[in-house]
Parts: C-alpha cells; sequence; structure tokens
C-alpha cells in the first residue's frame, strides 16, 4: 500500500499534544491519547516523537509563543507614550484576560521542567525570547526581575483564582524599573 503523504501531521499532532495537556494535564498525555486527539494511527505519533519527552518539547516550544507574542504585540521595543510598567501591566491583563487554560497550559508544560530535564533548555529559551525585548528596554538584569516578578504574579492569580488587578501589577513593576 504507497504510503500518504500528509506534510501537516507533525503539526496536527504537536496541536493535539497542547489540547490532551490543557484538557487533562501532563499525565493524561500519551502516545495513544494523542493520536485519539489528532485523529491519526498510533503509529504515527512514535514516527514523528519517538518519546513523550520529545513531543512536549515540542508542545512547549510551541505553547511558549502565546506570551512572547503578547509582549512583543504590547511592549514597544522603542519606548511609547505610557512606561514601560504600564505596558508590561497592560500585557498581563490581555495575557491572564484571554483563555485561562492557554495561560495554564503553557505553565503547566514550563513548570514540566522542574522534573523532566529535556524540558528545561526549552524553558530557558522560553525565558530568554521573552527577556530579549525588556533586556533593550532596561537592562538584562532589570529584565529578569522584571519576568520574575510577572511569572510571580500570574502563579498568583492562577492559583488562588482570584482576579489580574493591572494597577497593583503596574505599581510592583514601576519599583524594578530604574
Amino acid at each position: 500500500m504507497p504510503r500518504r503523504h500528509d506534510p501537516g501531521r507533525r503539526q496536527r499532532i504537536i496541536d493535539a499534544a497542547i489540547r490532551v495537556v490543557g484538557r487533562d494535564g501532563i499525565a493524561g498525555l500519551s502516545h495513544r491519547s494523542v493520536a485519539a486527539e489528532a485523529d491519526v494511527p498510533l503509529g504515527s505519533t512514535t514516527y514523528h516523537f519517538a518519546t513523550l519527552e520529545e513531543l512536549l518539547v515540542a508542545a512547549l516550544r510551541q505553547a511558549g509563543e502565546g506570551f512572547s507574542g503578547v509582549l512583543a504585540e504590547l511592549v514597544p521595543e522603542h519606548g511609547g507614550p505610557d512606561g514601560l510598567a504600564a505596558q508590561l501591566a497592560r500585557a498581563l491583563g490581555v495575557w491572564l484576560g484571554g483563555e485561562r487554560t492557554g495561560v495554564e497550559l503553557e505553565y503547566e508544560l514550563y513548570l514540566a521542567a522542574l522534573r523532566r530535564p529535556a524540558l528545561r533548555p526549552v524553558a530557558a529559551e522560553w525565558t530568554e525570547r521573552a527577556a530579549a525585548p525588556l533586556a533593550r528596554r532596561t537592562d538584562p538584569v532589570t529584565a529578569r526581575a522584571l519576568l520574575a516578578l510577572m511569572d510571580g504574579l500570574c502563579l498568583q492569580v492562577l492559583l488562588t483564582g482570584g482576579s489580574y488587578d493591572e494597577d497593583h501589577a503596574r505599581t510592583l513593576l514601576a519599583r524594578l524599573i530604574p
């Protein structure tokens, strides 16, 4: 039987893995669950991703584009009418005000790197990608501090189920900006 050409299959598998983790958590991720979600044969998932770690790396890389994209869109490289603290606080509001499942998914994948060493380089790339534009507006140390504060604010909102307070975030962020 001739092999069917399906150039989008790998991407569909990654998208399916992200949906599975978003719905069932990392514990629910298996080649079988992803194959069912992507509507592909089980062998396709193992062909493209020999291990679940490889699949998680691909999912983390893709999911990590969410917050970086919000920062790129809402925090101009060369200033803007508002100060950096206001721009970052607004970006966090947009990020947390969107679909919470996506935010939760990114953090679940990001924090999975604590127990899965294969994910650590990708988590580091994610941090670098988010810190780079901030470092152009401040300096590398301040950029990392701002990112750590924003991560903390996001986690507090996610873990408590509370609402995001943009004014409070702006005040905290402004304290770190020289």
